[in-house]
């Protein structure tokens, strides 16, 4: 069997470096601010996908690789980078410089105890 041209699920082409990367990606789901890099104009995207050196997000309208853009990660705050590459409703960006990933899946709330309008009401019999 021929092999494509290019991925379908990542829309690389077969040659292109970035299929075979070994960078580890944790696989999440987290909402994130996006814009355009200069732009004023703020969407709220779908994060799958987020690694040290880029993210996969969810995006309706697909965008020209090599697009400045920025992302507002929680735990991280506007990351720059490029759009990779665009497929199928999802985008992925390759960052420029390096992020610690873990940061976004630090919990958000202060506390160490569970607050009292979450804890059941437990009335007796």
């Amino acid at each position: 069997m021929d092999q494509l041209p290019y991925d379908p699920f990542s829309g690389l082409a077969a040659d292109d470096p970035a299929r075979n990367r070994n960078e580890a990606r944790d696989s999440l789901f987290l909402m994130a601010d996006f814009r355009i890099a200069g732009s004023n104009e703020i969407q709220h995207v779908r994060v799958r996908n987020l690694s040290a050196g880029g993210l996969m997000a969810e995006l309706a309208n697909g965008l020209p690789q090599g697009l400045d853009v920025e992302f507002d990660v929680r735990g991280i705050g506007w990351v720059s980078g490029k759009i990779a590459w665009s497929a199928a409703g999802r985008v992925g960006v390759a960052f420029s410089h390096p992020i610690d990933p873990m940061l976004a899946r630090k919990p958000v709330g202060q506390g160490t105890k569970t607050p009292v309008f979450v804890k059941p009401i437990l009335t007796r019999r």
